[in-house]
């Protein structure tokens, strides 16, 4: 049964009892003196208006509980309830002013109720009137000692209100009260540094020690004040004494480390550092933001040794922590071991993928390393997910699914990486147009591709990556060549040993039947690539045909035949002996 319907019984069998009571008190009332009669009917009458004002404010129908509420205020002014109610009734609509003389009048109708006392301290708090509602309080709890545990209320006002006398007095009963405790010891320490008084603040925390023995996270409190308050040699002794008493707090010897650090006494604080590094318990985190730290420091033996023994146990306990994972990628990352912080900053995105910097260094990264587009494509396809307003993301994404001929799904990525960014940086404008003109000459969709080729190069005369592949697309369709002729030959003016753009212009010149200028250029790509492809050894053999050397020609096809990357003709090639356009 849910609450409604519980309460809905309860007023009715409320009104049943009621009903049942005035049929027994019928033969008393005879009895009764008609002003008496009167005196009880109104009663009466106020009681059932209350209890339909009450069913009402249930049911969340606040006009009509403030209507029965009055018309039960016109039937019994003295019940102190039904002011108690509308005064609620006020700060709910807030109206304080309202509120607070209904309150004031329940209090004065029933002093001892506590409810009518914190009513009218919560009125005077929606005031302002902070000191009004701390004397509210003071009565309360002067009236009645049961009722101290209203003293923390007291005391932030007091704190509120900047008296800090009155403050410490009820903190201090407060914790007479409940114990010492953490929250009101911090609390105490706050006003007393606030006061300047630092010998009473150091001594609240002693005393929070005192109580809780062996819990390091009140040492380290302690620490904290006497280290930012020039007591450094104070905290130092701390630290020491509390590690002699138990040794196995991790945390606590990395305070001895910081002080010892602070101090120049490098080999001491190493030796606590090693040490707390070595235990399990010390939250990962913790790890991470002092490897990281040691990492701005200048690089030198010393301290690439110190890494390599703090490292082996972040690995042994942390690899599930992404900021251990990060923290040992960047330090992978320093060495130039760029595989293994890949590997590492991959393991920390799928660890936590809401870390947007992460992906901005590790995927431009793999690209840079050459990792599997598959892989790249991957964490491009997290970082969109999580990050869906990054065209950034969008980029990088359309970019691997390009190189793993996804040609469809590139143009999606593309598309929307230059509609989030809407120009606002120029250069990936220039990139992502680059390869969606790519994509779109794969897709063949030619004519919109060399419109994009011509935007860019119109904002960018000298980009590398479209001057080539402008040229190449247009010799493969044998349109504009003298156009793709001046793109290529500036390229490999430029570039002279790059074998790419060599190979492009070759094939440019081929396509401009100048066969005897094309050779040159594709043997110096050849002598240059350590690793031809396919097509670059058929491009030759094509060349070779042509200028008539066809026992050279058939050799380089045969080559061409063991790789990937070649034309639909080129067995046919071989097994006729002859070229195919």
């Amino acid at each position: 049964m849910n609450k409604l319907n519980i309460n809905f019984f309860i007023w009715f069998f409320t009104l049943i009892l009621l009903m049942g009571t005035s049929q027994e008190d019928a033969f008393a009332q005879n009895k009764m003196s008609r002003k008496e009669r009167k005196a009880k009917e109104k009663e009466q009458m106020a009681s059932r208006l209350f209890i339909e004002g009450q069913k009402n404010l249930m049911l969340e129908d606040y006009e009509k509980a403030y209507f029965y509420f009055i018309k039960a205020l016109e039937y019994d002014e003295e019940e102190s309830a039904i002011h108690f109610k509308l005064s609620q009734m006020m700060v709910r609509a807030k109206q304080y002013d309202k509120a607070l003389s209904y309150g004031k009048r329940a209090l004065e109708l029933d002093p001892d109720n506590k409810y009518y006392h914190l009513q009218i301290a919560e009125i005077y708090n929606n005031q302002n009137k902070t000191l009004e509602a701390a004397g509210v309080l003071e009565n309360l709890m002067a009236k009645d000692g049961n009722n101290r545990q209203y003293i923390l209320d007291l005391a932030s006002m007091y704190l509120k209100l900047q008296d800090f006398d009155k403050a410490l007095e009820a903190l201090n009963k407060a914790e007479e009260y409940f114990g010492v405790v953490e929250q009101l010891t911090a609390q105490k320490q706050r006003i007393y540094l606030k006061e300047n008084n630092l010998e009473m603040a150091i001594k609240e925390g002693e005393k929070l020690i005192e109580a809780h023995p062996g819990n390091s996270r009140f040492v380290l409190s302690l620490v904290d004040v006497l280290f930012n308050n020039n007591k450094a040699n104070q905290a130092m002794e701390l630290v020491l004494n509390t590690l002699t008493a138990y040794p196995n707090q991790p945390d606590v010897k990395m305070a001895a480390y910081k002080l010892y650090k602070e101090r120049s006494e490098f080999e001491q604080a190493n030796k606590y550092l090693k040490e707390a590094f070595s235990n399990p318990d010390l939250e990962g985190d913790v790890k991470a933001e002092a490897f990281s730290a040691l990492l701005t420091q200048i690089q030198n033996s010393a301290r690439d040794q110190l890494l390599d023994s703090l490292s082996k146990p972040m690995e042994a306990f942390h690899l599930n922590n992404p900021n251990t994972l990060i923290a040992l990628g960047d330090w992978k990352l320093q060495l130039k071991d760029y595989s293994e912080a890949i590997d590492f900053y991959t393991s920390a995105a799928k660890i936590d993928p809401t870390n947007e910097k992460l992906f901005q260094q590790l995927i431009p990264l793999m690209f840079e390393n050459q990792v599997p587009f598959d892989e790249i494509a991957e964490m491009a396809t997290m970082a969109t997910e999580n990050f869906h307003e990054t065209p950034e993301f969008w980029f990088y994404l359309g970019t691997a699914q390009s190189a793993n001929k996804e040609n469809e799904a590139a143009k999606k990525s593309l598309e929307e990486s230059l509609k989030l960014n809407n120009n606002t940086n120029p250069q990936l404008t220039l990139m992502a147009n680059s390869q969606l003109g790519d994509v779109l000459f794969g897709l063949e969709e030619k004519d919109r591709a060399f419109e994009i080729y011509d935007e860019v190069l119109a904002q960018n005369a000298n980009n590398e990556h479209i001057l080539n592949n402008y040229a190449y697309f247009l010799s493969l369709e044998k349109k504009d060549l003298e156009k793709a002729y001046n793109m290529s030959l500036k390229l490999v003016k430029k570039f002279p040993n790059n074998a790419t753009y060599l190979d492009t212009h070759a094939w440019v010149l081929f396509q401009q039947n100048k066969f005897e200028e094309a050779r040159p250029f594709m043997e110096k790509a050849l002598e240059i690539e350590t690793e031809p492809s396919g097509v670059m050894f058929e491009h030759y053999g094509d060349i070779m045909f042509k200028i008539g050397e066809k026992k050279v020609a058939m050799d380089y096809w045969k080559k061409a035949m063991a790789l990937e990357d070649t034309s639909e003709f080129l067995t046919l090639k071989i097994k006729n002996k002859t070229y195919y356009e």
